[in-house]
């Protein structure tokens, strides 16, 4: 059997480019004096995803339904549910069903169904014992995520090592046909550098961006900086940071500084944060930081573990976001629904790339904070 699997693994192999990175702004680097992006939601929706203005709000409208109805159908499929993505080609939320019988009630909740062979948990279970295992992971592989769209966990690994890479996932005990693996030359790093997307400083001066505001204060990424560690711009402490296993960090602010439930949209306005329902995958989501300012792209994948130089990562979301070197940190947003914060990532804003980020929804249960919203 595992002969078999580390055949099938290492058949599906598929090439991408890049370099992935967390993206870290030292203490001698400055915040640019001119970023020359887009204003409004809108604005970035139609540059970076080629929308006009009306299919931009149609699509955030048709997303906003598709997590209503995600989040029903995960609960009321129980084992039976096996993922879902949003298809911006149709419009629709695509649900994935281990067992026929339940195709009819996808149906009627107003989605489309695609029978699969395995679940979200049986999925999520592959990841976790890849996570288990991560010691062991070859410096060749890169990460792991969940793919709905694949319906499989996929593992990235640098080009020539694809047998390494299934030996791995064969030493987790991951099922036949349940991994796909993926030739990149990315190299993830963290992207370092009171309204989220602003710049942050550390210590002697090194940059982060804000991640969101929450009542005292707002959350940001745990590679930003140490418990106990101050900041300036504004003021604040780091009460709390987990990095790696998590990327998340929450920063207390004094009273002379009042965090505001919006995101800085870097051409004089800012997007309201209005609450954190999670984009289902194949999404629009766009992104705040203090290097290069409002970006958008879609939500890849979910579950995504990664293997930065510090150390792995687990559970991060990947989406085609550029980003760069002082972004780290700061919000990812779709719609008016809080998403989480940048992790690291891989190219830059002039040629693209991929960027991960950290839920949001963890770092608020870690440190018992509450969004701030409109």
């Amino acid at each position: 059997m595992k002969r078999r699997l580390a055949a099938r693994i290492a058949g599906t192999v598929l090439v991408t480019a890049g370099t992935v990175a967390a993206l870290t702004v030292p203490a001698t680097a400055t915040a640019p004096t001119s970023v020359p992006v887009a204003g409004t939601l809108l604005e970035a929706m139609q540059r970076d995803l080629g929308l006009t203005e009306a299919q931009a709000l149609d699509r955030l409208h048709l997303e906003s339904a598709a997590q209503r109805t995600e989040s029903t159908l995960r609960g009321a499929l129980a084992d039976a549910f096996g993922g879902a993505y949003f298809d911006s080609a149709t419009g629709k939320l695509v649900v994935g069903v281990t067992d026929a019988a339940r195709s009819e009630q996808v149906r009627a909740a107003g989605a489309e169904v695609r029978q699969v062979a395995f679940s979200a948990q049986q999925l999520t279970g592959v990841v976790d014992g890849l996570n288990a295992g991560k010691a062991q992971a070859p410096q060749s592989v890169t990460g792991w995520y969940t793919s709905n769209r694949q319906n499989a966990v996929v593992v990235t690994v640098k080009p020539g090592a694809a047998a390494e890479a299934a030996q791995f996932a064969q030493a987790a005990g991951a099922p036949d046909g349940a991994v796909k693996i993926v030739e990149s030359q990315e190299q993830p790093k963290t992207l370092m550098d009171v309204v989220g997307g602003n710049a942050y400083y550390i210590g002697s001066g090194a940059r982060c961006s804000v991640g969101f505001a929450v009542d005292g204060g707002f959350v940001s990424a745990g590679h930003c900086g140490g418990a106990g560690d101050t900041t300036t711009e504004p003021s604040g402490t780091f009460e709390g940071s987990s990095f790696p296993g998590d990327d998340y960090s929450y920063i207390s602010v004094g009273d002379d500084d009042t965090p505001q439930p919006a995101v800085n949209n870097y051409q004089g306005g800012t997007q309201a944060v209005a609450g954190s329902s999670e984009a289902a995958e194949g999404a629009s989501i766009c992104r705040s930081g203090s290097t290069t300012g409002w970006h958008c792209g879609t939500v890849e994948a979910k579950n995504q573990s990664v293997q930065y130089e510090q150390g792995t990562v687990e559970g991060l979301t990947r989406t085609d976001v550029c980003a760069e070197p002082g972004d780290s940190g700061g919000s990812f947003i779709s719609g008016d629904q809080a998403q989480g914060m940048t992790s690291g990532g891989s190219g830059d804003c002039s040629s693209g790339g991929t960027t991960y980020f950290q839920p949001v929804g963890e770092a608020l249960s870690a440190y018992g904070v509450s969004l701030l919203t409109q």
